[in-house]
C-alpha cells in the first residue's frame, strides 16, 4: 500500500524490508515499529526467504525513536520504552540472517537496529551518533545490543560524549562490517547475501542461536554443549545432504543455483 511505512518484497529467497518514512527520516515512530515488526515476522515466518535485509529509502537510515511523537505522549509504553526491546530482539534472535544497510546516517535508536543485525554495511559518508546524552536521556535500550559488538573504550567515549562518527570509524570499532563508497553499496550488500544463501537454513538458525548464547563457565562444560550441537547437526537430514553434496561436487539442494 502506498500509505505504508514499512515496504516488504521477495526476490530469490531475499527478502528486503525498506523503511520508508522520509518526512521524519525513517524515525522510529509506533506505527513505523508496528509495521516493521509485521514484516519481520512475514520474513522469518515464509519458507522461500533465506536472508533478511534492511533497507530504506532517503537520505537518513533512521533518525532513531520519534521525539515529536514521544514528546506528545504522555504514556511511556507509548514512547516505545516498552516495544523497542521485543524489536531488537526480533532482529537479534532471527533465525534468518539479517543484513542491515545504510546509504546514510543513523542516530540512538537507529544503531540499535543496526548492532542488532548479523552484518551491516554502509556507503562510507553515513554518519553515526549515540545522540541521547545531548538531549538528557539515556542510551539504556539499545545499548543490550550495542554493547556485545562494540569495542569498550569507544562505548565510553561515544555513548558519553555523544560525538558524530564516520562509517570508517564505525568499522573499525565492529559497528559496521563494512563502509564502501555510496555506489559500490548495492554490490556489497549482494555479496553478503550471496554468500549466506549458501548456508543450510537449519544451520543458519542454529550458528546465530550458538553465536549468542551465553558461555558456561567451565571449558568441559561448553566443549560438551558445542559437542551435542556439532553431532546432532551431522546427523540431520541438512547436514547429511551437505556432504553428499560436498562428495559429489554439486551445490546442495537449498543452494540457489548460479545464473
Amino acid at each position: 500500500m502506498a500509505d505504508e511505512l514499512v515496504h516488504r518484497t521477495v526476490d530469490n529467497g531475499i527478502a528486503t524490508i525498506t523503511l520508508d518514512s522520509p518526512h521524519n527520516r525513517n524515525a522510529l515512530s509506533a506505527r513505523l515499529r508496528m509495521e516493521l515488526r509485521a514484516a519481520l515476522t512475514a520474513s522469518i515466518d515464509e519458507n522461500s526467504v533465506r536472508v533478511v535485509v534492511l533497507d530504506h529509502t532517503g537520505p537518513v537510515f533512521c533518525a532513531g525513536m520519534d521525539l515529536k511523537e514521544s514528546r506528545d505522549e504522555e504514556s511511556t509504553e507509548e514512547q516505545g520504552v516498552r516495544d523497542l526491546p521485543a524489536l531488537l530482539e526480533q532482529i537479534w534472535t532471527s533465525p534468518k540472517p539479517v543484513v542491515t544497510k545504510l546509504a546514510g546516517p543513523a542516530r540512538a535508536g537507529g544503531i540499535g537496529l543496526v548492532a542488532a543485525s548479523d552484518i551491516a554495511v554502509a556507503a562510507d559518508t553515513a554518519t553515526f551518533a549515540f545522540s541521547e546524552v545531548r538531549i538528557g536521556v539515556v542510551p539504556a535500550t539499545i545499548s543490550v545490543t550495542v554493547l556485545p559488538v562494540l569495542d569498550t573504550r569507544q562505548a565510553h567515549e561515544l555513548f558519553l560524549t555523544g560525538e558524530k562518527f564516520d562509517a570508517g570509524r564505525a568499522a573499525s570499532i565492529g559497528l559496521l562490517n563494512s563502509a564502501v563508497p555510496a555506489e559500490q553499496l548495492d554490490a556489497e550488500v549482494t555479496r553478503y547475501t550471496d554468500m549466506l544463501a549458501l548456508g543450510g537454513p537449519k544451520a543458519l538458525a542454529a550458528t546465530k542461536e550458538m553465536l549468542h548464547r551465553p558461555r558456561p563457565t567451565k571449558l568441559s562444560d561448553d566443549f560438551a554443549e558445542m559437542l551435542a550441537l556439532s553431532a546432532e547437526h551431522f546427523a540431520g537430514e541438512e547436514g547429511k545432504e551437505g556432504i553428499r553434496a560436498f562428495s559429489e561436487k554439486r551445490r546442495p539442494s537449498w543452494a540457489p543455483r548460479p545464473s
